[in-house]
């Protein structure tokens, strides 16, 4: 029987007095990998925040390993296990790759030490020959690599990835492919954050439909692909 790792119960989300989310629920076991799929402003990269600790839940529950993380500071969420990447990546311009990843060094909640800058380099080997170049002189796919590897740095129990394949070419969307299908075969936890239904394909074991701030669908990826009123009501396929 597989073991919950992540739930999220019923939140609202408020960006001032403007609400986001309306009482978004879902959960992911762990070694899956589940998508969170809507169009642009249907609330992904907020959920994710929210999970996160970015942007608190004014209601509802975050439960990280059955322990209620709501209300956290963001780096102590990361500290219970929570990786995050966001979606404009927010790497430091002004350091060399190497140094983004170093800085990124801790445990894992339970302290797990299983990550180390070389095993980051063999697990994305297109990093290791730029280890010297400053983060600001890196192409989007290059950062977005550097934004995953650091986050690995930090002994993640789940990994977020909020919109990975966003604006890159068709080159470095199939490295981040690759790069997933990796991290799912280490048995890692995965939530990902995506407009493209076809890049989640082969990906992803369940997935979420959000739009307007709600979860509209729940169900395995063939059972999503198989709805076409779905697909063409939310997500313009």
């Amino acid at each position: 029987m597989s073991k919950q790792v992540l739930k999220v119960d019923g939140i609202d989300v408020f960006y001032g007095t403007s609400q986001a989310l309306f009482g978004l629920s879902f959960d992911v076991q762990q070694g899956e990998t589940l998508a969170l799929l809507g169009r642009n402003g249907a609330g992904k990269s907020t959920t994710m925040k929210s999970v996160a600790g970015v942007i608190p839940a004014r209601k509802g529950t975050v439960t990280l390993h059955n322990r209620v993380v709501t209300g956290k500071a963001a780096h102590l969420i990361a500290r219970a296990g929570v990786g995050y990447v966001p979606e404009d990546r927010q790497i430091f311009p002004d350091l060399t790759v190497e140094d983004n990843l170093t800085i990124a060094v801790k445990k894992g909640a339970n302290g797990e030490d299983d990550w180390s800058v070389d095993r980051v380099y063999d697990m994305l080997p297109l990093l290791k020959p730029l280890r010297e170049r400053l983060g600001g002189q890196l192409s989007g796919g290059e950062q977005q690599m550097l934004t995953v590897g650091r986050s690995l740095m930090g002994n993640p129990d789940v990994l977020l990835l909020d919109e990975p394949s966003e604006g890159l070419a068709p080159i470095m969307v199939q490295k981040i492919d690759d790069l997933i299908q990796s991290l799912r075969k280490m048995g890692k936890t995965i939530v990902l954050a995506e407009q493209n239904l076809h890049f989640c394909l082969g990906l992803a074991d369940r997935a979420v439909v959000i739009d307007k701030g709600k979860d509209v669908f729940c169900g395995t990826i063939s059972e999503l692909n198989a709805n076409a009123e779905i697909k063409q009501r939310y997500l313009s396929v």
